[in-house]
């Protein structure tokens, strides 16, 4: 989307400079993603003043004058134009610029006299075509002000990255009603200086036609009857008749507008549509009406291979699902897309049939994609139009192509298959608030909504409500919007991302709690690092013997190619490591996964957590320059600790061991753990190692949440932490599943009638489905128009798969009578 600076600041009542709106733009809607000058060629030129002029004493046609540039000295300039004044002011090139057509100013004698630059005329800035003389400049700049701060000439172009979801954002007048919504002030229409008293009252009087027209699919305008026949692809349009129209060149304000958003002049008339295409977002296309057989306009779907020869010159083959504009006889445009070149309007044009319509986006995509052509219009179309505004864009470009080519208005109209609906969104405060994480009074919610569009009404709550205390209109530029959460969205962005505290809140919107195991080693690893440990996230390899170990069939290493059974195994080795580099004190933990042989099958695989204490019980200080070395009762006392944030509420005790194993951690009078004295390949120096080793992912272990925890973190634990690991091959067969919708009512029972439930559904499904059904998903119920009172239709996929071979349609299909049947017999439960 390319935007226009200077026509984007006529919206606005407050000033801006380019940046400021380029970062405004990015800040709140989409990117702006380059910012281009349009008249750079004029940076050089300045206002030049003459404060002296006399006949060049050897040419008859030139003058030479002192001009002040605002140098500080007067430059003698020779200069050839018959209106060159003392006291008027001038552009002045001085020497070293370039102007618009490569000319580079050099300082040079002309008869004889010296000329230190150049007075220019309009046609040599490329600021008009006159050339007889120099451009006289009414400005109180200053002499030496350079051109551009001292006249409205240049201009920048926006070159906004519009996403797919924003079509309002595809107009000047979007993009201005966000940037007034910034903050920066008010916003409105541009006044056009071309629209005469005549063209108001045009404007007014098509405003007022297709304001009040009711809907309709027929409809005579101006002598020409509108056919409204694919309501689908064409949900609406409007239809404007002028007669007596000049088709002729555009004013130059309108050439440099259309020219600054990269678009070229056509003439007066399309050049008006193309204005409005940019100004308001809304594509309009303008048809000679003298070409149209009937005459009449019918809005109907393609013939099959209908021919059209269309604006750029190629002869294109339409299909049936193709929406068309079409005369009595023949298709004239393509909806939404591209004209026809049979209806094209040129000088001789003298009546207009003016169309601005609503086509449906995914019909215009789809024409679009087949027609391999993208232009400005389809552009728009498929991202979304706005219906409602369709008389107000109608009622302005009648108003300015009045006013630029004349004519009288015969009529408006518009046809459609039914009257708009605007979208209406419950909202509730507390929602918004709970999604963003910060509060948004609803007072806040309307003041952030309105200024775009949106209409914001409180209410109070009421039956299916849902808690909502807000009732949000949404505009009919905004298609993006349908949902609670589109406008929790809208806030959000409107509030500004940055106004959000950068803190990390402990609340997720989820019902899925985390993992029993997760819950626990996070309570664990906190535990462990407050006192004092530092945890280590080694491989799981080690060096071991062929007995009492898995070995790796394809090992990184031959010297570890064993998975361990113990994580004091790994932690040993992290120990010497340590002792290697002259470091006699170490406290490590692992939670990591261990392994044990499983005659038969994969290794049984296990979760532990363990710690190593190793050298000074705590740092040494002038107090204690020489502290105590851990003991066993250290590793002890660890390990009591550990079992009792590991199994919170569950009785521990710590039996004697014999031997290196100290102590056997017993938990609710199941062995957990050990306490061990661990042997290491150490020197002389090294201190005496202790290790603690706890089993936490344990089939039938139940451990209790402590007090205090939310009811999350208690659901999540209060379970088993660990269940048997089941193995089973990837599959290699594709899959087959169907859907059915059923409706579940109510049946006789000898207690009387009962509802139906989804319980008692699933198990008659799974029993009738037999052993290749691999799942059974609940996908959606519903309740509502089309589902009888009382009764509630629920849909399920079933997906089966056959371990060795490909399933048959047949198959499929008979397992799915089967199952119907099955429900109707037993439960009367029938599909939707």
């Amino acid at each position: 989307m390319n935007a226009s600076y200077r026509w984007l600041s006529d919206f606005l009542d407050a000033a801006l400079t380019p940046h400021q709106m380029r970062d405004l733009i990015t800040s709140r809607c989409c990117s702006v993603d380059e910012l281009v000058p349009l008249r750079a060629d004029l940076a050089q030129i300045v206002v030049g003043e003459v404060v002296e002029a006399r006949p060049h004493p050897e040419a008859d046609r030139l003058t030479l004058t002192k001009v002040n540039a605002g140098g500080g000295e007067l430059l003698d300039v020779v200069c050839g134009a018959p209106n060159v004044a003392v006291g008027k002011k001038y552009p002045f090139a001085p020497v070293g610029a370039t102007l618009a057509n490569g000319l580079t100013i050099e300082k040079r004698k002309i008869r004889g006299a010296t000329s230190n630059g150049m007075l220019c005329s309009a046609r040599e800035l490329e600021l008009g075509g006159d050339h007889t003389g120099i451009l006289e400049l009414e400005t109180p700049a200053a002499p030496g002000t350079p051109l551009l701060e001292a006249l409205p000439l240049g201009d920048f172009r926006l070159v906004v990255d519009v996403t797919p979801n924003r079509p309002d954002l595809l107009s000047h007048r979007g993009l201005a009603r966000e940037l007034a919504a910034a903050g920066t002030g008010g916003w409105h229409l541009p006044h056009l200086d071309s629209v005469s008293d005549p063209a108001v009252d045009a404007e007014k009087g098509v405003r007022h036609a297709l304001d009040s027209a009711a809907p309709a699919t027929r409809a005579m305008v101006g002598g020409v009857e509108i056919e409204l026949a694919d309501p689908i692809g064409c949900p609406r349009y409007a239809a404007v008749v002028i007669r007596g129209v000049t088709v002729g060149p555009s004013p130059q304000w309108l050439v440099d507008r259309l020219k600054a958003v990269g678009s070229r002049s056509i003439n007066n008339v399309v050049d008006a549509t193309n204005y409005m295409l940019h100004e308001l977002g809304q594509p309009m296309h303008a048809f000679d009406l003298g070409k149209m057989a009937g005459p009449a306009v019918v809005i109907r779907a393609a013939a099959p291979k209908e021919p059209l020869r269309t604006l750029d010159g190629v002869d294109r083959t339409l299909l049936p699902t193709m929406t068309v504009i079409a005369d009595a006889q023949r298709a004239q445009a393509i909806a939404g897309v591209i004209g026809g070149s049979e209806s094209e309007v040129s000088e001789q044009t003298r009546d207009l049939l003016l169309e601005i319509a609503y086509f449906e986006p995914k019909s215009v995509r789809r024409t679009r994609r087949q027609l391999s052509i993208s232009t400005d219009a389809s552009y728009r179309f498929e991202r979304g139009a706005d219906p409602a505004g369709i008389p107000e864009a109608a009622a302005r470009a009648v108003g300015l192509i009045v006013a630029l080519a004349g004519g009288r208005v015969e009529g408006a109209t518009i046809v459609a298959s039914q009257a708009l609906a605007p979208t209406v969104v419950d909202v509730r405060s507390t929602r918004v608030g709970r999604l963003l994480g910060v509060p948004v009074p609803p007072d806040d919610v309307r003041r952030l909504l309105e200024p775009v569009g949106f209409s914001v009404a409180a209410y109070e709550a009421r039956a299916g409500s849902a808690g909502a205390d807000l009732r949000v209109t949404v505009p009919g530029w905004r298609p993006d919007v349908r949902r609670e959460v589109d406008i929790v969205e809208e806030v959000a962005r409107l509030r500004g991302y940055d106004s959000f505290p950068k803190a990390l809140r402990p609340f997720r919107p989820s019902t899925v709690p985390d993992s029993a195991l997760e819950v626990t080693s996070r309570r664990v690893r906190d535990d462990l690092v407050a006192a004092g440990l530092a945890e280590t996230r080694p491989m799981p390899f080690v060096r071991g013997a062929d007995t009492g170990f898995v070995r790796v069939a394809n090992p990184l290493s031959d010297a570890e190619a064993h998975l361990r059974p113990r994580v004091l195994d790994t932690l040993v080795r992290r120990a010497e490591f340590n002792l290697a580099h002259t470091q006699r004190d170490v406290r490590l933990f692992e939670i990591g996964a261990t392994f044990e042989p499983n005659a038969g099958g994969l290794p049984r695989e296990e979760v532990h957590v363990a710690a190593l204490l190793m050298g000074q019980r705590r740092p040494p200080h002038w107090t204690e320059p020489k502290p105590p070395d851990f003991d066993e009762w250290d590793a002890k006392g660890l390990a009591e600790r550990m079992a009792a944030v590991a199994f919170p509420g569950s009785s521990i005790e710590l039996a004697a061991g014999g031997g290196d194993q100290l102590w056997t951690i017993v938990v609710a009078g199941e062995s957990k753990g050990e306490v061990r004295r661990l042997v290491l390949d150490a020197p002389v120096w090294a201190a005496a190692a202790f290790g603690v080793e706890l089993t936490l992912f344990l089939e039938d272990a139940t451990p209790v949440a402590p007090a205090g925890q939310g009811a999350r973190e208690r659901g999540a634990v209060a379970r088993p932490i660990g269940a048997p690991i089941a193995y089973r091959p990837v599959p290699t067969l594709p899959s087959a599943s169907f859907d059915v919708a059923l409706i579940l009512g109510e049946r006789e029972t000898p207690a009387g009638k009962r509802k139906v439930t989804v319980a008692e559904v699933e198990s008659l499904m799974r029993a009738a489905s037999g052993p290749l059904l691999e799942s059974l998903q609940l996908l959606s119920e519903y309740i509502g128009e089309g589902v009888p009172s009382g009764s509630r239709s629920v849909a399920w996929r079933l997906t089966f798969r056959h371990p060795e071979r490909t399933l048959r349609e047949q198959e499929i299909a008979g397992r799915r009578d089967k199952v119907l049947r099955t429900l109707e017999g037993e439960l009367g439960v029938r599909p939707r």
